[in-house]
């Protein structure tokens, strides 16, 4: 269904760029971490942002491959596409929260069980959602802070602020500079339909039936977007003085190019689910 140009088309995951490492790891060159057009983010204000880590014999140490973000003080919600399958085991993975500096030292969390979203086959068919229950609750615990989930009533326009963060790469081919800070960047939110044409005249295959599912969102602009690296994070939107979750970063055509938006997994159409989950967990 998707166009494919190889190296254009990303799921946002970091292991489709450089070797990763973590904080007590060496910091090879070459390593690939940021936002496209971002800066850097100050220490507590995204405090739901988290760093999902896998273990890697050839670092000897849990490494980052996603962006999460913390919907409650026991849960993680992140990109199925950043699970490497539907029954993956709990502790293969590991949390990183509360600090800017994706290598700063904290204590990782562990995980006690992986839900991948049942419908979800590949990022461009949708349903790119995943929760991870941590065996702990992060709650009081400095600078992390679950953010809330934007339901069916939410309505996001363009004019909205809005906001994405991650350790991604900062451009196709450019990594970010140590000490490795979380980054940030505003985004305008595009309407589906809009995207959905520009998707269609980016692709070579134009006899396609619809790109941008009604279970996605699209948001960036060119100098402006989420990356590799930063699958699963968060999308954000400040409504009446409160930070709602819209999207988590799923997948797009390059990254910051003119006229192609990044893809989010919309939350507002798995808000039902998501919250069922919690709901039903022990």
């Amino acid at each position: 269904m998707l166009w494919l140009l190889s190296q254009l088309l990303w799921p946002l995951q970091a292991g489709f760029s450089a070797a990763p490492v973590s904080s007590s790891a060496p910091v090879p060159e070459g390593e690939r971490v940021g936002i496209i057009g971002g800066d850097n983010a100050p220490q507590g204000k995204w405090p739901w942002q988290v760093s999902l880590r896998v273990y890697t014999y050839h670092w000897a140490s849990w490494v980052h491959i996603c962006g999460g973000s913390l919907v409650h003080p026991r849960w993680v919600l992140t990109a199925a596409h950043c699970i490497s399958r539907k029954e993956a085991d709990p502790s293969a993975y590991r949390i990183h929260a509360g600090d800017v500096y994706l290598y700063g030292g904290r204590t990782l969390l562990n995980v006690s069980r992986v839900i991948v979203h049942p419908n979800y086959i590949s990022p461009g068919l949708g349903a790119d959602i995943a929760l991870l229950q941590l065996s702990d609750s992060v709650e009081g615990t400095a600078n992390v802070k679950p953010v809330r989930l934007s339901s069916a009533q939410l309505e996001v326009i363009p004019e909205d602020q809005c906001w994405v963060t991650g350790w991604g790469s900062i451009g196709m081919h450019e990594p970010l500079p140590p000490p490795y800070r979380l980054q940030q960047v505003a985004v305008q939110v595009v309407e589906n339909g809009v995207c959905d044409q520009l998707y269609h005249n980016a692709s070579e295959h134009h006899q396609l039936g619809k790109i941008i599912q009604d279970d996605m969102l699209c948001a960036g602009t060119e100098g402006r977007d989420s990356c590799y690296g930063d699958s699963g994070g968060p999308l954000v939107c400040k409504l009446k003085r409160i930070w709602y979750l819209v999207g988590v970063v799923s997948w797009g055509y390059g990254c910051g190019l003119r006229n192609i938006p990044g893809v989010y997994a919309r939350v507002q159409t798995y808000e039902p689910w998501i919250t069922r989950q919690i709901q039903s967990g022990p």
